[in-house]
C-alpha cells in the first residue's frame, strides 16, 4: 500500500499545480526589453479610447506626446495636450495617467492615453507612438503575458481575465470573475500545500521510521489525506465540463411532433425571427440552430423537424437529424400541443422522448428534459390541468407570452444543473 503511496505523492508532487501559483515563468518575456503600444479599448468609433503602453520607455514616450510638460503625479488623471514628437502638430486633448512599476498591471514601467475615439484621432496617436523610439506595437496577448512574467497574474487568473472580456451572459461574467480573482488558484494552491505535507510525512518516516521521536499514524495520515485528494480531484476533473459548457454554451434542443410550437418558441426564446412559423405541419426540414442568452446562460438553441414518419426522403432526413441532435442535447424542450395531447404524433412523441427521459435517473444521465405545452391560449379559461397525467410540466401560450417567465425560470434552472 506505501509503494502505491509513494507513487501517487511523488507522480502528484510532480504533476500540473504548479502554474496555478502566482509567480513567474522564470524565463525572460520574448523582448521584454522593449517598450510595446497598443489600444486596449477595442476598435471602432467610441467617446473614449484608451490606448496604453508597458515598458521602460513608457516616461519617455509620455514626456515625449505631451512636452515640454513633465510625466504626472503616479496614479492621478492629467488632461494634457498630446502632440506629435517630430513636427509638433497636435493629436488631441486627453487625459493621461502614469503608472511606474512595478505597481502597475504588467509591474513595468505603464502609461495610459485616454483620447477621444474617433479614427483619425486614434490613428494619429498611435502613429506617434511609433516614432519614439524603443516602442513597438504589442503583440495580441503580450500585456497580459508581461503580467504574468512578472507574477502580477498567475495562469489560472490570465484565463479567468481572457473569460471576463469574452463574457456574453451573467453566469460567464460571474465565474470568469471568481476566476479572475483567484477562486481556482486558491484551490490548487491547496491541493499543492496538502501534498507537500503528505510527501513529508512520508519522506520523514523513510528517514527516521526507527527512531522512537516520530510520531504514531504519520503514514496512515497521509494516507488519508492523499485519498481524500483524490476524491476531490476526481469531483473536480468530472464537473470541469460544465465550466466548459459556460464557456461555449449548453445545447438546448427543441424537438417535439409536427406543428407542435417549436419554431414559434425558438422565435420567442431568441427574440428574432430564427425560423419560419406556418400553420403547415413539417415546415422546419432541417436542423436551425441559433446561440442565445437564456436566463442569464449561453446557449445553442437547435430547432428541429417534427419528429414523425416522414412523407418523403427530405422530410425523412430532416427527421433523422432531429433525433440526432436529441442524442447530442445537453437540455431538451419537448413541446406538445395542449389542445392536441391525444393525436398519434404526440402519444408517440410522449412515449418514446418525454417518458424515457422522465424516468431516467437524473444521477445517472446528465440530459436533461422539459415539458412544455404550448398553446395554452386555445384551452377553457379556468378549465381543469389539460394532462393530469404527464410527467411534470410547464403551460406556455407562445401567442401571447402567457408563461414564458415560468419557462426562464425553470430554464435557469436547468441550466445551473447542466
Amino acid at each position: 500500500m506505501w509503494r502505491g503511496l509513494l507513487t501517487l505523492v511523488a507522480r502528484a508532487a510532480r504533476g500540473p499545480l504548479r502554474p496555478c501559483t502566482r509567480q513567474g515563468s522564470g524565463t525572460p518575456v520574448p523582448g521584454s526589453g522593449a517598450t510595446i503600444f497598443a489600444l486596449s479599448s477595442g476598435q471602432g468609433r467610441c467617446g473614449i479610447a484608451v490606448i496604453r503602453t508597458s515598458g521602460p520607455a513608457s516616461g519617455h514616450a509620455l514626456r515625449s506626446l505631451t512636452a515640454p510638460r513633465d510625466l504626472p503625479q503616479a496614479r492621478r488623471a492629467c488632461l494634457r495636450l498630446l502632440s506629435d514628437p517630430r513636427s509638433g502638430e497636435p493629436l488631441d486633448r486627453a487625459l493621461v495617467l502614469w503608472f511606474p512599476g512595478p505597481q502597475s498591471f504588467t509591474g513595468e514601467d505603464c502609461a495610459e492615453f485616454h483620447v477621444h475615439g474617433g479614427p483619425a484621432v486614434v490613428s494619429g496617436v498611435l502613429q506617434a507612438l511609433g516614432r519614439v523610439p524603443g516602442l513597438r506595437p504589442a503583440e495580441a496577448g503580450e500585456f497580459t503575458r508581461r503580467a504574468f512574467a512578472h507574477g502580477k497574474l498567475s495562469l489560472t487568473e490570465v484565463e479567468g481575465l481572457a473569460d471576463l472580456i469574452h463574457a456574453e451572459t451573467e453566469a460567464q461574467r460571474r465565474q470568469a470573475l471568481r476566476q479572475l480573482d483567484g477562486e481556482l488558484g486558491h484551490l490548487c494552491q491547496g491541493w499543492a500545500d496538502t501534498l507537500t505535507k503528505a510527501l513529508a510525512h512520508v519522506e520523514a518516516y523513510i528517514d527516521f521510521g526507527e527512531d522512537d521521536n516520530l510520531e504514531e499514524g504519520v503514514l496512515e495520515r497521509a494516507d488519508s489525506q492523499v485519498r481524500e485528494l483524490e476524491v476531490a480531484l476526481g469531483a473536480h476533473l468530472r464537473d470541469a465540463r460544465r465550466g466548459q459548457r459556460l464557456r461555449s454554451g449548453a445545447h438546448v434542443v427543441v424537438a417535439g411532433p409536427p406543428n407542435a410550437g417549436k419554431s414559434s418558441l425558438v422565435n420567442l426564446l431568441s427574440r428574432k425571427p430564427v425560423s419560419i412559423v406556418s400553420p403547415e405541419p413539417g415546415t422546419t426540414r432541417d436542423v436551425l440552430e441559433t446561440p442565445v442568452d437564456l436566463a442569464g446562460f449561453p446557449a445553442l438553441l437547435s430547432d428541429t423537424a417534427g419528429l414523425r414518419e416522414g412523407m418523403g426522403p427530405v422530410e425523412q432526413e430532416g427527421v433523422r437529424r432531429a433525433r440526432q441532435r436529441l442524442e447530442q442535447a445537453d437540455l431538451i424542450l419537448a413541446v406538445l400541443d395542449a389542445s392536441d395531447l391525444a393525436s398519434p404524433s404526440s402519444c408517440n412523441f410522449l412515449d418514446v422522448v418525454v417518458n424515457p427521459a422522465a424516468g431516467r435517473s437524473p444521477n445517472g444521465n446528465s440530459q436533461r428534459l422539459l415539458l412544455v405545452l404550448n398553446k395554452s391560449d386555445l384551452l377553457p379559461p379556468g378549465g381543469p390541468d389539460p394532462s393530469p397525467d404527464l410527467p411534470p410540466h410547464l403551460l406556455l401560450s407562445c401567442l401571447t407570452g402567457e408563461g414564458l417567465v415560468d419557462l426562464l425560470e425553470a430554464l435557469r434552472k436547468e441550466l445551473a444543473a447542466v
